[in-house]
C-alpha cells in the first residue's frame, strides 16, 4: 500500500497545482460579470466559487471524466509516468495563460494534452476527437453568441420599452437583478465544476484504478469522487491567489455591463456548458463561451468593427490558440522522448 502511496504522489502534486491554475483561470467566467457590474466584493469571490466547484464536480462531473479518463485515450495508458507528463503539460499552458492575464480553456488544454500523449502512444481515439468533442467546441461558441446578439439587439430593448417606465440605468441597477446576477454566477461556478474539475480529476482517477488492478475500472465512480474531493478544493486556492489577475479583462476591458447583460450571459454559458457535461460528457471551454456572450454584446452596442480592434479581444484569440497547441506538442515530445523511447 505504502508503494502505491509512492507512486501516486507526484501524479496528484501535478493535479493539484493544475487544479490551482485552473481555479485562476476558471474565477474570470464564472465571476467577471458579477465584478464588471460592481455587485460582489473580490474578496468573496474565492469561497464562494469554491464551494460551487465542488458541488458541480460531485453532482454533474461523472460523464465529463470517463471522457477525459478512458475515451480520449484508453486508461491503461494512464501510467505514473504518462499522467504527469500529460497534467504537468497542462498546467503550464494555462500558467501561461493565466500570467498573460488571459483566462483559457482547461478544457481544450487538457484535450490537446491528452491527444498529444495518445498520439505519441498510437492510441488516439480519433472519433471522439474529431467527431465529438472539436464540433461541440466550434458550435456552443456560435450559439451563445447568436443568442446574445438577438437577445442585446431585439428582444430586450423591445422588453424594456413595453413593460418598464422606469430609466434604463434603474431598471439595469434593480436589486433584483443584483441579486440574480449572483446567483447566475454561482451557477457558472457550478456549470465548471461539472466540467473542468475532470481535467485534473479524470487522469488520476484513470491512474489509480490501474494502480489498484484491473478490477477496480468496474467501480470507478467511488475513485472519482475521491479525486475530485483532492482536486476541487484547489480551485478555490488558485482563485484566491491568481483570480484578480484574470477577472477584470474578461468583464470591463471588453464593453461595460450591467446587471441584467450580466446575468443573461452568465445563464446562456453555463447552461450550454452543463448541456455538454451532463447529456453530452463533453469537456467543453467555459472561457469561450462566456467570452463569445461579451463579444455579442459589445457588437450590438459598439459595432463589429470596434469590438474586433479591443487590444483584449486580439489577445484573447491569440492566446486561446497558441496555449492548446503548445500544451499538445509539448506532451506529444515528452511522450515521445522519454516514455516511447
Amino acid at each position: 500500500m505504502s508503494n502505491i502511496f509512492n507512486i501516486l504522489t507526484i501524479p496528484f502534486l501535478l493535479a493539484m497545482f493544475l487544479a490551482v491554475t485552473m481555479g485562476a483561470s476558471g474565477t474570470a467566467p464564472a465571476f467577471s460579470a458579477a465584478y464588471g457590474a460592481n455587485v460582489l466584493k473580490k474578496s468573496l469571490i474565492p469561497g464562494l466559487f469554491g464551494i460551487m466547484v465542488l458541488a458541480g464536480a460531485l453532482l454533474a462531473g461523472k460523464e465529463v471524466s470517463l471522457t477525459l479518463g478512458d475515451n480520449l485515450l484508453e486508461s491503461a495508458f494512464f501510467t505514473p509516468l504518462t499522467t504527469s507528463i500529460i497534467l504537468l503539460c497542462i498546467g503550464l499552458s494555462i500558467l501561461f495563460a493565466t500570467l498573460l492575464g488571459v483566462p483559457q480553456s482547461t478544457s481544450q488544454s487538457t484535450v490537446l494534452s491528452i491527444s498529444g500523449a495518445a498520439s505519441a502512444l498510437g492510441s488516439l481515439n480519433t472519433h471522439t476527437l474529431f467527431f465529438e468533442i472539436i464540433p461541440m467546441w466550434i458550435v456552443l461558441p456560435i450559439i451563445a453568441f447568436i443568442i446574445m446578439l438577438v437577445l442585446s439587439k431585439h428582444v430586450l430593448p423591445f422588453f424594456k420599452r413595453s413593460f418598464f417606465k422606469t430609466t434604463s440605468v434603474a431598471f439595469a441597477n434593480h436589486k433584483a437583478f443584483k441579486v440574480l446576477l449572483i446567483l447566475s454566477s454561482l451557477y457558472v461556478a457550478f456549470s465548471i465544476g461539472a466540467n473542468n474539475v475532470a481535467n485534473a480529476a479524470a487522469p488520476i482517477a484513470a491512474l489509480t484504478a490501474n494502480e489498484i488492478g484491473h478490477d477496480s475500472i468496474s467501480n470507478f465512480l467511488p475513485i472519482i469522487i475521491l479525486s475530485v474531493l483532492i482536486v476541487a478544493p484547489c480551485f478555490a486556492i488558485g482563485s484566491s491567489l491568481f483570480g484578480h489577475k484574470v477577472t477584470k479583462p474578461n468583464g470591463k476591458d471588453i464593453i461595460e455591463v450591467n446587471p441584467m447583460n450580466a446575468t443573461i450571459i452568465a445563464f446562456i454559458v453555463a447552461s450550454l456548458l452543463i448541456f455538454a457535461s451532463v447529456v453530452k460528457g463533453i469537456p467543453t471551454s467555459l472561457v469561450q463561451l462566456n467570452a463569445a456572450g461579451f463579444i455579442a454584446l459589445s457588437i450590438s452596442k459598439k459595432g463589429t468593427k470596434e469590438t474586433f480592434k479591443n487590444k483584449t479581444v486580439k489577445r484573447f484569440f491569440t492566446v486561446w490558440a497558441v496555449a492548446p497547441i503548445f500544451a499538445f506538442l509539448m506532451t506529444y515530445i515528452l511522450i515521445k522522448v522519454i516514455v516511447v523511447n
